[in-house]
């Protein structure tokens, strides 16, 4: 479903990302762990074409995001760790304008935006300009728009920051049906334990370069996440 070959990406005299590699199969929800600075934002918008990189190549779904950008991104979703929406549109407006970039249908995106909105609690604030919309409320708003298109890969950068404890629930659920129906999920996060919960495949990244990467029970072993990215970053330092 997704798959990073050998990526590079530079800024000026700073290696951001070292030829990383990873495998995202169908089926899997794969985190992306390590501290702030170490290169998974950066590698989250490669991957979504946002950002263009040095070297090595990502193909989602077979198809290159550096040759065919438009096919890749219509197979996809991205949530940024901190969304910009339109603040003088109403939610309901907004998702119709995502509802008609993806070609979603009027009684599907109708079906969908009442399930989702009913289930991130955001229905009765809908028809509310996103302006006066809460963090909280906005991530729901984003999280929706994301969700929408039915997207085969959801790439997500810290998306259960903001969210109270019950949003964060629905969406593990959702993430695992989106899992058990055929798709993908790529995602960082900090929180450790809900990556050690909920992740079938785990990458640890320090300083832009890969780690340790496997399932879950591969990486951990014995102890916990937490236990393992904390020694693993501390050997790593004295490298």
């Amino acid at each position: 479903m997704l798959r990073i070959t050998d990526l590079t990406k530079k800024y000026g005299d700073k290696i951001a990302v070292d030829n990383l590699s990873l495998h995202i199969n169908p089926g899997e929800i794969y985190g992306f762990i390590g501290h702030n600075g170490a290169g998974k934002t950066t590698t989250i918008k490669a991957c979504c074409g946002i950002l263009d990189f040095d070297c090595g190549e990502i193909l989602i779904n077979g198809k290159s995001i550096k040759t065919s950008p438009l096919e890749c991104k219509s197979e996809i979703a991205y949530l940024p760790d901190n969304p910009d929406l339109y603040d003088y549109m109403t939610g309901i407006k907004y998702l119709n304008f995502i509802s008609d970039i993806f070609s979603v249908g009027v009684k599907e995106r109708r079906e969908l935006i009442e399930k989702y909105s009913v289930i991130f609690g955001i229905d009765k604030e809908i028809g509310q300009l996103i302006s006066s919309y809460s963090h909280g409320m906005k991530q729901k708003l984003a999280i929706i728009s994301a969700l929408i298109h039915k997207p085969k890969l959801l790439i997500m950068d810290e998306p259960f920051v903001g969210l109270d404890p019950k949003a964060a629930h629905q969406l593990k659920e959702i993430m695992r049906s989106i899992c058990d129906d055929g798709g993908a999920i790529f995602f960082s996060t900090h929180v450790l334990d809900v990556a050690e919960k909920l992740c079938d495949k785990v990458a640890i990244i320090k300083s832009g370069r890969l780690i340790k990467s496997g399932t879950m029970e591969e990486v951990r072993g014995d102890d916990s996440l937490e236990e393992v990215f904390l020694e693993l970053v501390d050997e790593n330092d004295n490298i």
